[in-house]
């Protein structure tokens, strides 16, 4: 069976209504197939068994989450089931148009880490007891020590500089843990996963949309926090780093009291960086920011 040919069983098994409309492809990932259906929506088809796992809990949570976020996430328009047709479940959102800021320069970035601090705060809340638990995302640093070491002196018997990620691994592990109930974390806040609109006639960009919700679990919200040195340069990290300690100073939540915070999220941008690096060194599209957050890494290490 051809390609169309499936995407129109599952449109017509699951959403009758969208089968006339125009589609192309515009995706063809390891993970999902993305069919624009006109101008308006996307179809988003897993294409293995874990990237469906991710489809069904963006489908189960980000409706629960949207609501209180002041940020666009791609909530389903319409939550595909499996079926005789596809055996997995699949989603129809709305087609943004933007970029994401993977592609922009980091510096363009200071304009609007401000929001993305925001929309983080608004995120990071207290997760009921159903949450889904992420094994590598959002969990005691501790838990993940083994892998990510291996995976950095991987990297230096491959001929890689990683003294000072290491050493920023060492001491987001041994700063104070996250002490309070588990909250809601992203889970995977690099700058592909940014959606932004660039500035008329070159001026500022806003942030428009956080994306891939599939990691999504309850944890540390350092985890998170990542994305100061995983998004922007180290003059944008600065006014991520005050828009967010503002915002939750004042809460009740165990946010107000939490002095390991950025040692650990530094941690998390070496595991989310270097597991780019070390283990998936042909991903160009993930590479270009993985790269600059090593770099990003050495000089927080210098400094």
């Amino acid at each position: 069976m051809t390609q169309d040919a499936v995407v129109a069983r599952v449109l017509a098994s699951g959403a009758p209504g969208l089968l006339d409309l125009p589609r192309r492809v515009v995706a063809e990932g390891w993970d999902n197939l993305l069919v624009r259906l006109g101008d308006d929506l996307v179809l988003r088809l897993p294409r293995r068994a874990r990237t469906a796992e991710l489809v069904a809990t963006e489908q189960r949570w980000l409706p629960v989450l949207a609501p209180s976020l002041p940020v666009a996430v791609p909530v389903p328009v319409v939550a595909g089931r499996p079926g005789s047709d596809f055996p997995w479940p699949w989603s129809v959102l709305a087609w943004r148009e933007g970029e994401v800021a993977g592609s922009r320069p980091r510096s363009r970035a200071t304009a609007w880490v401000p929001d993305l601090a925001a929309a983080l705060a608004a995120l990071h809340r207290p997760a009921p007891a159903e949450a889904p638990h992420n094994p590598v995302r959002a969990v005691p640093l501790a838990e993940r020590d083994r892998v990510v070491r291996e995976r950095l002196e991987r990297g230096r018997l491959r001929g890689l500089d990683v003294s000072a990620a290491l050493e920023v691994w060492a001491r987001g592990v041994a700063a104070p843990a996250w002490g309070s109930a588990p909250v809601w974390v992203h889970g995977d806040p690099h700058p592909n996963n940014l959606l932004v609109r660039p500035g008329p006639d070159d001026g500022p960009d806003r942030l428009d949309a956080l994306l891939d919700w599939g990691d999504l679990s309850a944890g540390d919200p350092a985890c998170d926090l990542a994305a100061a040195w995983l998004v922007p340069d180290r003059v944008g990290r600065t006014v991520f780093v005050a828009a967010y300690d503002d915002l939750v100073g004042a809460r009740a939540d165990g946010h107000a009291d939490d002095p390991g915070r950025w040692d650990r999220a530094a941690a998390w941008a070496v595991s989310m960086a270097s597991s780019v690096v070390v283990d998936a060194p042909d991903d160009a599209a993930n590479r270009r920011w993985a790269d600059a957050t090593l770099r990003e890494i050495a000089e927080r290490s210098l400094g």
